[in-house]
């Protein structure tokens, strides 16, 4: 390969090629992600991290880098950390990871800036990066990564004199320590948790957690296997959560866990094995932090609400709606100070933990409030269920997603209390209420519903609405 703007033989990984804007596909709403080579690959990646350390001028001085478990993350790390090095950056790479330990170590150690190689849930083909500054704040579409992808296009740089280093850092320890520092260990009761990571990363952090607790791993699919033979890690299809399920019958187990591939969402299943929504999730850890620390304020994401609010107002909290996704609930959560905050998609955000999403911190809190309360994880939410019915998240593709929005919401309008647009559209009626959005990755609208005690309605206006979809 021929060399750039700064010319140096002794650089292999040097080259001149540029690319239109439009052809880096890999670059998404919040991160990067790609099929493995044609839209992401060891040149893009060695481009990025020269873009990466341009963009955050005069900084950074110091990033640390780490890898999923998928075969082609550390060569992908290993040409983005050539990149960021020739730029002059001190690189520090904690190997194999999770995507929540790049946060820790971001804001732990004081680095100037991290990056995960990942695919999180994509088919085994697919890579990509996620991007955080100082303190692990993110890098999304909106602050900042169109500005990196314009620079990569571009691919001119100016080399500093003098290369970076490369060292390993060892964190895990640290990590862990961080962890369990939030949970009573001596009140812990001796439970049994099937554990599930779909042969994705997250053994990785639970081998290092459980050392220090009461509890027994039943390991399920629990080697990191970027070769996916059990299906690519994404508990969030309901096609994926019979293996855990029947885990937890099978063995008596008191919990079920199984995450994606890097780990930063975390799925739980009661001690009967049904699998429960995200959504009560949410209120369990909301009820959890306000019991220890009232008037706190909880962040929620708009698509199901009224059992979050209900549970926060309960316990004397605060509760404050974000437009879903990591980096407006990160945003959200900084504003308002927020101790904790949480989406029905399963991914949860902590105060202590930079206010980043962790798979970790979720049931590690969970069994603490199962033991305070010497109760099972179906007595915990069994009346939440009860009292707020949902459909669970639909999906339909559609070609026009805009008009659809504006169609749906026309229909309603009569009959709405309340109508708005955060986060897609949101339409409250007296006993039921939905939001239907654009997802920002694929060409399709997600339909949650939810009822006040009601699922003869939650069928009814399923049922309704999913032929209006249908009809798209």
């Amino acid at each position: 390969m021929s060399s750039d703007a700064d010319t140096n033989p002794d650089d292999s990984m040097d080259t001149q090629r540029q690319w239109q804007e439009e052809e880096l596909t890999a670059f998404k709403a919040y991160d990067l992600r790609g099929q493995v080579p044609d839209e992401i690959n060891e040149d893009i990646a060695y481009v990025l991290g020269r873009a990466f350390a341009e963009y955050l001028k005069p900084k950074p001085r110091r990033v640390v880098v780490g890898w999923d478990i998928r075969e082609s993350s550390p060569f992908l790390c290993a040409a983005l950390t050539d990149g960021l090095s020739k730029q002059g950056v001190d690189v520090a790479y904690i190997g194999t990871c999770g995507t929540e330990e790049i946060y820790f170590a971001t804001a732990e150690y004081g680095f100037d800036g991290g990056i995960m190689v990942t695919a999180s849930h994509n088919p085994k083909d697919y890579n990509g990066m996620k991007l955080v500054r100082q303190d692990a704040r993110p890098i999304s579409a909106d602050s900042g990564l169109n500005d990196i992808r314009r620079l990569v296009a571009n691919n001119r740089f100016h080399a500093s004199p003098k290369r970076g280093s490369i060292k390993l850092l060892e964190h895990r320890d640290d990590y862990a320590a961080a962890l369990l520092s939030h949970i009573n260990k001596d009140q812990l009761k001796p439970y049994r948790i099937v554990a599930n990571p779909g042969n994705g990363g997250a053994a990785l952090a639970l081998d290092e957690l459980s050392r220090w607790l009461p509890v027994e791993l039943i390991e399920l699919h629990y080697e990191p296997d970027g070769d996916f033979p059990h299906g690519v890690p994404n508990p969030l299809l309901p096609e994926n959560r019979t293996v855990t399920s029947e885990a937890v019958k099978q063995h008596g187990a008191d919990l079920g866990l199984a995450w994606d591939g890097d780990f930063d969402r975390c799925f739980m299943f009661d001690e009967t094995g049904r699998f429960i929504e995200g959504y009560y999730i949410v209120g369990l850890l909301a009820q959890a932090y306000l019991e220890k620390h009232p008037g706190s304020t909880i962040v929620h994401d708009p698509r199901l609400i009224w059992n979050t609010i209900d549970i926060v107002e309960r316990y004397g909290g605060r509760a404050v709606e974000s437009k879903g996704g990591h980096a407006f609930m990160k945003e959200t959560m900084r504003r308002e100070d927020a101790i904790y905050g949480g989406e029905m998609s399963a991914h949860h955000f902590f105060r202590d933990f930079a206010y980043c999403d962790s798979g970790m911190f979720p049931w590690l809190v969970l069994i603490d409030l199962m033991s305070s309360k010497d109760s099972p994880l179906s007595a915990l939410v069994d009346e939440r269920i009860a009292l707020y019915p949902v459909s669970g998240e639909l999906n339909r593709v559609v070609t026009d997603p805009a008009s659809l929005l504006a169609k749906v919401e026309w229909l309603y309008a009569s009959q709405a209390t309340d109508t708005h647009h955060l986060d897609g559209l949101s339409m409250t009626f007296p006993n039921w209420r939905f939001n239907l959005r654009s997802s920002n990755t694929e060409p399709v609208v997600r339909l949650n519903i939810e009822t006040r005690a009601d699922p003869a309605l939650l069928q009814t206006k399923t049922d309704e609405l999913l032929e209006l979809l249908d009809q798209a």
